[in-house]
C-alpha cells in the first residue's frame, strides 16, 4: 500500500473517529460471512458501529486522541466498536453478542474508557454496571427521597389532626341534636 493511499485511509478514519472518546476493540476473526452480516446488522441496530481497520493504521490514526490508549497493546485481528448510548450500553451489547454460541469466535479484546485502556476482563466489568438511565434514576430517587420523608412527616400529625377534629365535630352535632 502507497504511502498516499495510507494517508487517505488515516485521514477517513480520523474523521469517522472525530469526538469519540469510549470504544471497545472485538475479535471478529473466523466469523463466517452470514455471521459477519448478522453482527452488523444487530449492532447497527442499536446504534454500534463496528469498523474492522489494521492496528498499525489505527495507531497512527489515533494519535494524540483518547482512543490512543486501545491499540497501544492491540495484536492480531482486531475490529473497533464505538456508539450507543454510553460505553456501559456498549459493553452491555457487545458481552451479551460474545455469549450466543452462534457468533462463537466474537469476544471482547480491550477497549478504552476517558483514556485509560481497558482489558478483556474489565470490559465484561464494565458490562455489570448500571446504566446511564439507571444511575440517574437512583439519583432522582436519592434527591426526592428526604423531601417526599419530610412532606410525610408533615402530613402525619397534620391528618391525625383533622381527623380528631372531624370526631369532635360529629361528637358535638350528636349532643347538639336531641336536644
Amino acid at each position: 500500500m502507497s504511502k498516499i493511499v495510507k494517508q487517505l485511509i488515516m485521514d477517513d478514519l480520523r474523521q469517522r473517529l472525530d469526538g469519540v472518546k469510549d470504544a471497545l476493540l472485538v475479535n471478529i476473526a473466523g466469523l463466517n460471512t452470514d455471521q459477519a452480516y448478522r453482527l452488523r446488522k444487530d449492532l447497527r441496530s442499536k446504534g454500534v458501529k463496528l469498523l474492522m481497520v489494521k492496528n498499525s493504521v489505527a495507531r497512527r490514526a489515533t494519535e494524540g486522541t483518547p482512543l490512543a490508549a486501545a491499540f497501544e497493546s492491540a495484536e492480531g485481528s482486531l475490529a473497533l466498536c464505538w456508539g450507543a448510548e454510553d460505553i456501559v450500553a456498549l459493553a452491555k451489547i457487545v458481552t451479551k453478542v460474545a455469549e450466543d454460541k452462534a457468533m462463537a469466535p466474537f469476544a471482547p479484546k480491550g477497549g478504552v474508557l476517558d483514556g485509560s485502556p481497558l482489558t478483556a476482563a474489565q470490559v465484561v466489568d464494565v458490562s455489570k454496571w448500571p446504566s446511564r438511565g439507571e444511575v440517574l434514576s437512583m439519583l432522582v430517587g436519592q434527591i426526592l427521597g428526604p423531601g417526599s420523608r419530610l412532606a410525610g412527616q408533615l402530613n402525619g400529625p397534620g391528618g391525625t389532626l383533622v381527623s380528631q377534629l372531624k370526631e369532635k365535630a360529629k361528637e358535638s352535632e350528636g349532643e347538639a341534636a336531641p336536644a
